[in-house]
């Protein structure tokens, strides 16, 4: 954290520095100014968490100081310290959201409660500050989500977090299931904000999504951040043409069908050795998935190979095709659950992800040499 002194006398401020006990309560850095003008600097370049500022100072006072502070929405805390025992200057103080008030000569256990109060106080509220945006971001992501899916009807909402503009651009990127791509997202979202260009939504799928939303002719300069921001592959399908908030859903879908039909363009692409240890990354999926629906054509989309890649690289890995490596895997499970549980066969071919009892009693008779029946009647006996 940061603290900034301000005080025209260079006494005043060298006491303050030597009185607090700025370490102990996470004060890495301080900075001093001698009036209103030169905190401003201070304040700009540095951001400070926490401000003590006397009153009555040539140029910009505090007071000056504070009403600026409170124009910009100034998150930190101010503490006035000043020698001068006026009501008035204390409540104008409140109007203007400092924190305290400490009068001159300053004594050291007053300074330093103050001193702990305000850092605890700028603690709590940086925390519930970073509650409500990730309660933000999570709502934002979890409507564009909704409206994608068809699941809501009420598009125009996304306009709460675009530019304003009558027609948007839309563009699909896909990341690599490994990645984790979050802080990706985010950076990107904050970078299209900033520059008033667009948003970007991380859909909540079963796949890494993100929807890109830019305003008309930006997607080009967007492109170019990615592709110096970025540091992992991706795969992008971009929207042949502007579409109002209304038709975000269909034009998703094409987006969609496109990435699927592997029609797409990559930034920064892979490279063998990255594309070897995807293969165990791939394994170890298909380890804890196996019970779900998965064929290579999935397993395409969330590893960026292609499905012939994974399909021979696979079997040279494991020695058994994908849909033979899964059927052991759930023949494994199912020999589990029907020693040490007393769960239905038809409970469990369902959880093994079969949508047919006869078909998965005749699949495991196939690889055991008996109906799930028998085997856990023999194993009882």
């Amino acid at each position: 954290m940061k603290a900034l002194i301000v005080d025209d006398e260079f006494n005043v401020r060298d006491v303050i520095r030597h009185l607090g006990e700025w370490e102990k309560h996470g004060i890495t850095e301080l900075f001093e100014a001698g009036n209103g003008k030169e905190a401003k600097k201070w304040i700009e370049k540095e951001k400070p968490e926490l401000i003590f500022t006397d009153i009555k100072m040539p140029g910009m006072s505090g007071m000056d100081l504070i009403e600026w502070l409170d124009s910009i929405s100034y998150p930190g805390k101010v503490v006035f310290i000043t020698g001068y025992n006026d009501y008035s200057y204390m409540r104008k103080a409140i109007q203007h959201s400092s924190f305290d008030y400490l009068l001159k000569p300053i004594e050291y256990d007053a300074f330093n409660q103050t001193l702990e109060k305000s850092v605890q106080a700028w603690i709590n509220d940086f925390q519930h500050a970073e509650v409500l945006e990730d309660a933000k971001k999570l709502r934002r992501n979890q409507l564009a989500t909704s409206i994608c899916l068809g699941d809501r009807n009420d598009a125009e909402s996304l306009a709460e977090f675009l530019p304003e503009a009558d027609e948007y651009e839309l563009t699909l990127l896909s990341f690599y299931q490994m990645h984790q791509p979050d802080l990706y997202i985010q950076k990107l979202s904050d970078e299209l904000m900033n520059r008033r260009m667009g948003n970007a939504f991380h859909l909540q799928t079963d796949l890494n999504l993100c929807l890109v939303i830019t305003v008309p002719n930006q997607w080009l300069s967007a492109e170019e951040w990615i592709s110096s921001e970025f540091d992992i592959p991706v795969r992008l399908v971009e929207s042949e043409s502007a579409i109002s908030l209304a038709h975000i859903r269909s034009s998703f879908q094409e987006l969609l069908t496109k990435l699927e039909n592997q029609e797409f363009r990559s930034i920064h692409r892979l490279d063998e050795l990255d594309a070897a240890r995807r293969m165990e990354d791939i394994v170890s999926y298909v380890d804890t998935y196996y019970m779900e629906d998965l064929s290579l054509e999935k397993l395409s989309n969330v590893f960026f190979l292609s499905r012939e890649h994974i399909s021979r690289k696979f079997k040279q890995e494991t020695g058994m095709t994908l849909s033979k490596y899964m059927t052991e895997l759930r023949i494994k499970q199912a020999k589990t659950w029907l020693l040490e549980t007393d769960k239905t066969i038809y409970s469990i071919s369902t959880m093994l992800g079969f949508q047919d009892e006869i078909y998965f009693s005749k699949l495991f008779k196939k690889v055991v040499g008996m109906t799930p029946f028998e085997f856990r009647k023999e194993a009882a006996e």
